[in-house]
């Protein structure tokens, strides 16, 4: 939308001294051409901007009509723009340019370095192309109160169809969840984005009820109850387990090796992602876990004989 457009331009602008078309071009994924006509409607718009021609030219708004930068402090800014980059994955790249340069401009002068210090980059090195097309359907339902209609498979591969009320998306980890009301089950239910598919959003609008979260800590919803595990890991895997369980839950064993107090869940999910720890981690207890792991190893093999 041109109006969009138009903010961010003016947000970007009073992040900076001065900015090139080629560049402002390519942030907002617009023409030059676009650019140099959105400059000319702001400056109608009664905002004193400029433009200098040369190798050091560029465009820019008189440094009088900058907003005043001791709204917040360069904490605050760190924060919340750690904030926004970790969401960035629901939201178009313009969304974002214009987002962050809002706050951006915020930032007191002396700390302006500080805003590009911390980044937060949640999305995978390969990623599914379809999901932001997904997430942005799911927002505008969220906007709009707007039934939603998709596919949906469960952690055991069990196809349903479902028509929810959408009420919330959340960012656990690095996996997207969203709060609805399922009208099959009469019910709020939690559903991972990453196992819905041909979403489409309906003409039909909906009043919300009365919400409340579930806890994402598993409590209240997860199947089954997470049960401790004693591996033996290699310390090549000390920091992956640290960043899983916490740093108190290892312990060193000797030989460069570490033992950990991992809590999983007795499920598929939970033993692929032991096996995944590869020949560097062996389970040492309890035995039932070691039993089972070492037939899921042993049907694994099987495969390849």
């Amino acid at each position: 939308m041109k109006t969009d457009r138009l903010i961010s331009i003016i947000m970007v602008l009073l992040n900076c001294d001065k900015i090139s078309a080629s560049k402002l071009a390519e942030l907002l994924e617009v023409s030059t051409r676009t650019i140099y006509r959105d400059v000319e409607a702001i400056g109608k718009a009664g905002i004193p901007i400029f433009a200098t021609a040369g190798v050091d030219g560029g465009i820019g708004i008189l440094p009088e009509y900058k907003v005043d930068k001791n709204v917040f402090t360069p904490s605050d800014i760190q924060t919340i723009l750690m904030g926004l980059s970790s969401v960035s994955t629901a939201f178009s790249s313009k969304e974002v340019t214009g987002t962050l340069e809002k706050i951006k401009s915020l930032m007191p002068e002396p700390h302006s370095l500080r805003a590009s210090q911390i980044t937060v980059d949640l999305t995978p090195w390969m990623g599914n192309k379809s999901f932001p097309q997904r997430l942005g359907r799911i927002r505008q339902s969220l906007n709009e109160n707007r039934l939603l209609r998709f596919s949906y498979y469960s952690k055991n591969r069990e196809h349903s169809l479902r028509r929810i009320e959408p009420y919330q998306l959340v960012l656990k980890e690095t996996h997207w969840y969203l709060h609805g009301y399922c009208l099959e089950k009469q019910d709020f239910r939690v559903f991972r984005l990453s196992r819905m598919s041909d979403v489409i959003i309906e003409n039909q609008t909906f009043i919300p009820k009365e919400f409340s979260p579930r806890p994402m800590d598993g409590s209240g919803w997860m199947e089954k109850k997470l049960i401790p595990a004693t591996l033996l890991i290699d310390d090549s895997l000390y920091e992956r387990l640290a960043e899983i369980g916490g740093e108190d839950r290892i312990t060193p064993y000797g030989d460069g090796r570490f033992l950990v107090e991992f809590l999983f869940a007795p499920d598929d999910y939970g033993y692929n992602l032991l096996l995944g720890f590869g020949d560097k981690c062996e389970c040492v207890g309890p035995p039932e876990v070691r039993k089972e792991l070492k037939k899921r190893i042993e049907n694994l093999l099987d495969r390849y004989r």
